[in-house]
């Protein structure tokens, strides 16, 4: 399109209504108030609409866009506290059968919708990409040409656009000198050209709000990597005392960390002590004083097979307290729950049903059971199903509620040289149930626990990012907050002195620092016309 060339000789792109250099009015009916907000520039949203590359540029400068993206992602995160999220139900549980079960139908959809994982969710890393995509084309369609408009305005102003200011006044002589002085005294910054002055301070404040974006692009920069591998970790691991486990998250091109559990360590106030007595009675049960892990770290070798440890490394032993975690590369564990005395093993002992002879005993790892066991001289055992978490379903069926061995139950195939095609029995805590005429039975014969950590595995590559953008966001709050962009046009205009002003925001501090200019020169007192054309 055609640049529009002002009588001051400057070019101006199409569609601009004040000349960039004079302040000129370009068409007849434009109002040079309403069009100082952003100083009559030519913004591409307003002037480019025929391509599907305008129609999306215009689409996401609206503000009103950029507003109601920001509702949509405030009345989603408001949704997403309704439920726990996905981090915080328990471990090792389906959150498919969780949510639906703990909350009925509303929590079904509510999983289904991914509010259960709200942040990690692709609909909602979507709704942030949009709103940094708004945030940047409506920064760059009005500070660009904004930023030349600022830069291109001259000392020497148009009559049309001094006498349709807000502040505006006629002399019929005044000393330049004096003037300049005086608005160098408030700080101004002074040009002259051809005996006209253009004063103003504060040029740096008319860009908050674009520095507030910049702060918004980057915070949203930095969430958004939190979901791209190996820039953010937010893990749980479970480990058993003396087990050795791999660290969720720690692989990388080098191997893999593993954590061994050597201890636990749960250490209780003493409730006779007199330091804390009150205190501690006033709360029922035990108070925990301290728990603590000791653990080894270990690394294994680069190039190690997914599933295999390979040959571990030490790299070094470490206590893990609450709020003392154990730190290496970018990593950190810390102390998050514990769990006393968890099943681990159960021992049985195969024995004849009437005389209570045995045959053999077997040792089952509630984690890692085997299916067979063989006791020697024709006796043999072998485990048809195992229900961790027994519980009977709606259907009066045995179940598991999770992996977890807090109640497990058994089917076991006893086969021995006289029934070689075998029995079963269904065996569990305070159960033994049979077909009634089996010779053989499975009777408990011990059981070893373990206690058990719970850690939590951090990695935050991208708080850096998003501190930035916070505090980056945060200068352009102060920049726009508390300062503002005051200009004063002083014209020899045919033997009168013509004197206008204008400022972003504060009229009132402009009118102070008019007074005080007028005070100490010859200058006519501005007169404010939009509040005399209120009276």
């Amino acid at each position: 399109m055609e640049t529009i060339v002002c009588e001051c000789g400057h070019s101006n792109p199409y569609g601009t209504s004040l000349c960039q250099a004079c302040g000129k009015p370009l068409e007849n009916d434009v109002e040079v108030l309403t069009s100082m907000r952003y100083e009559g520039s030519a913004r591409r949203s307003q002037v480019y609409k025929k391509t599907i590359v305008d129609q999306v540029w215009n689409f996401f400068s609206s503000v009103k866009v950029g507003v109601w993206l920001i509702i949509t992602i405030l009345v989603a995160a408001a949704i997403g506290t309704i439920f726990p999220q996905v981090t915080f139900i328990p471990p090792n549980v389906d959150p498919a059968t969780h949510y639906e079960t703990e909350y009925g139908t509303l929590g079904k959809i509510y999983y289904l919708l991914g509010f259960h994982n709200l942040y990690g969710s692709w609909w909602f890393i979507v709704l942030l990409g949009l709103l940094g995509l708004s945030l940047i084309i409506a920064s760059l369609d009005r500070g660009i040409p904004l930023y030349k408009a600022l830069k291109t305005q001259r000392v020497t102003r148009h009559n049309k656009f001094l006498e349709n200011q807000r502040l505006f006044s006629v002399s019929k002589e005044a000393d330049l000198e004096e003037i300049k002085y005086t608005l160098g005294s408030l700080r101004y910054k002074v040009r002259e050209e051809n005996g006209n002055l253009f004063a103003e301070k504060g040029r740096f404040s008319r860009w908050g709000a674009y520095v507030n974006h910049v702060g918004l692009i980057i915070f949203l920069t930095g969430a958004m990597l939190r979901f791209f591998p190996g820039m953010y970790v937010d893990e749980i691991v479970w480990v058993r005392e003396g087990e050795t486990t791999s660290i969720p998250g720690t692989k990388d091109d080098n191997g893999q960390y593993y954590l061994r559990n050597n201890d636990f360590i749960l250490e209780k106030y003493d409730k006779k002590d007199k330091k804390f007595n009150s205190a501690l009675n006033s709360v029922e049960g035990d108070v925990a004083k301290n728990y603590q892990s000791n653990v080894t770290l270990f690394k294994s070798n680069k190039g190690t097979v997914i599933g295999e440890k390979g040959k571990l490394e030490k790299i070094k032993d470490g206590v893990i307290r609450v709020n003392e975690p154990l730190k290496f590369d970018s990593f950190a564990l810390y102390q998050t729950d514990f769990k006393l005395d968890e099943l681990n093993k159960m021992s049985f002992n195969l024995e004849d049903k009437t005389s209570g002879k045995s045959f053999g005993k077997l040792t089952v790892d509630l984690h890692e059971p085997e299916t067979k066991y063989d006791l020697g001289n024709g006796y043999k055992v072998e485990i048809l199903d195992y229900y961790p978490n027994f519980i009977l379903n709606d259907q009066d069926e045995p179940a598991t509620v999770n992996n977890l061995p807090d109640n497990p139950a058994f089917v076991f195939a006893m086969y021995s040289p006289q029934k070689p095609q075998g029995e079963k029995a269904f065996v569990g805590i305070m159960k033994n149930i049979d077909s009634g005429d089996n010779t053989l039975k499975m009777s408990f014969a011990g059981l070893e626990t373990k206690d058990l950590t719970a850690l939590t595995v951090k990695k935050d590559l991208t708080l850096w990012i998003i501190a930035l953008g916070g505090f980056i966001f945060m200068i352009g709050v102060t920049q726009g907050l508390y300062w503002n962009y005051r200009r004063i046009w002083i014209k020899q205009n045919q033997g009168e002195v013509w004197a206008a002003a204008h400022t972003n925001k504060n009229w009132y501090g402009l009118k102070k620092d008019l007074e005080f200019l007028t005070e100490k020169t010859e200058l006519t007192p501005l007169e404010d016309r939009v509040n005399s054309s209120e009276k």
